[in-house]
């Protein structure tokens, strides 16, 4: 097996103290957003026989397994991360597999460059993620019930919403969400961040229910995102517990340190809380127009003490175990690739003693026996 070292990505919305602790290093006073531990090209996991994408490549199946390769082909097909949420991410939505390929293949027909800021789809793939929170986790995920979203913006007495308040109110589900966000990110710019000034002075002022949204405000002064977010579920996570994101659920991460897994993909449609690109006809394509609770996960526990986080994903299968002093050691061993993750105390795996924030890659049938007193993550696929 391979201990990773990993790259820390210096997002702007990164928290600048919350992966040093982690680490036991002294903050370096920069954002450190994600540290990545997978094959992805943009920043691979160096190992002493070279980065995990070299790695693979001299013997795919040697690696991942035969099984996984005939799946997913011949790349380890997801990212784990742990991401660091000081402000908020953009609120955002992830394409289906069919959705994917349709807009890459589009892009790609008229030339735009995959680079360009005003590109959608980077990749043919889909963009599936799980976040599980280390810390109390703040984020938005999936629509509210129409008429929650509407008591709440009500609730603002802000006379440019109420136009708003009574489509919510008034039409069927599906066409009352489409036609406010259609709108809110549609509307004047400047007209918008006037009602977003008066939204957030209200926010302020109520407190409770509105205060993530004067926060949100805080960071996006005047960004429509901040009323198009007044429609998503509201979440905070305790730690253990998860958020899985589907492909069309709009969600955004606020606050706090999770443990995060994805397929390897880079297809974000935006729907606001950035400068970025927001491609308002392809997020309704894109989007699903369906409001439901948030879906808090919690794991299940298997006999053998790992704890599964389950979802209809098979790219990636997220677990941990939590392992009490003095505990018998728990055999690994699998026929996929896998990549564990130490979270707390000291976890021995294979010839390593791994720290918090320390992770190995394990090849497949490569055996791998875990003890000591900790917390480890385990993250492979299903076939």
């Amino acid at each position: 097996m391979d201990l990773l070292d990993n790259t820390i990505r210096p997002y702007a919305w990164g928290s600048p103290t919350a992966i040093p602790k982690l680490l036991g290093v002294e903050p370096s006073g920069e954002p450190q957003a994600e540290m990545w531990m997978g094959a992805h090209p943009g920043a691979p996991s160096r190992t002493a026989r070279g980065t995990l994408v070299e790695v693979i490549d001299k013997d795919p199946k040697g690696e991942l397994g035969e099984a996984a390769v005939a799946k997913f082909g011949p790349r380890l097909p997801f990212l784990l991360k742990i991401l660091a949420a000081g402000a908020p991410l953009s609120l955002q939505v992830h394409p289906d597999l069919e959705q994917a390929r349709e807009g890459y293949e589009d892009e790609e027909r008229r030339g735009i460059p995959v680079g360009a800021p005003h590109r959608n789809y980077k990749d043919a793939n889909h963009k599936p993620e799980l976040i599980c929170a280390l810390t109390e986790f703040d984020g938005l995920c999936g629509f509210r019930a129409p008429q929650e979203s509407a008591g709440l913006l009500d609730g603002l007495g802000v006379n440019s919403l109420k136009p708003y308040v009574d489509v919510l109110r008034a039409h069927p589900e599906d066409a009352a969400l489409r036609e406010v966000l259609t709108a809110i990110l549609s509307a004047d710019r400047e007209e918008m961040a006037h009602t977003v000034a008066e939204a957030t002075a209200a926010c302020i002022r109520l407190g409770g229910d509105y205060a993530p949204y004067a926060d949100l405000a805080h960071h996006y002064p005047g960004d429509p995102g901040v009323i198009a977010a007044m429609l998503l579920n509201h979440v905070r996570l305790q730690p253990g517990e998860a958020l899985f994101l589907g492909a069309g659920i709009p969600h955004a991460y606020l606050n706090g340190l999770g443990v995060e897994i994805m397929a390897n993909s880079d297809n974000v449609l935006r729907c606001g809380l950035t400068p970025k690109h927001v491609d308002v006809p392809e997020l309704l394509r894109v989007v699903r127009l369906e409001a439901g609770d948030a879906g808090v996960l919690r794991p299940e526990a298997a006999p053998d003490g790992e704890e599964v986080y389950e979802t209809p994903i098979d790219e990636f299968r997220l677990s941990r175990y939590v392992l009490p002093e003095g505990a018998a050691a728990h055999d690994l061993t699998l026929p996929t690739a896998q990549i564990l993750l130490c979270t707390a105390g000291t976890v021995h795996v294979g010839e390593y003693d791994l720290a918090p924030g320390r992770s190995v890659f394990v090849p497949a049938d490569e055996e791998a026996e875990v003890s000591g007193a900790g917390t480890v993550f385990r993250a492979t696929v299903v076939v």
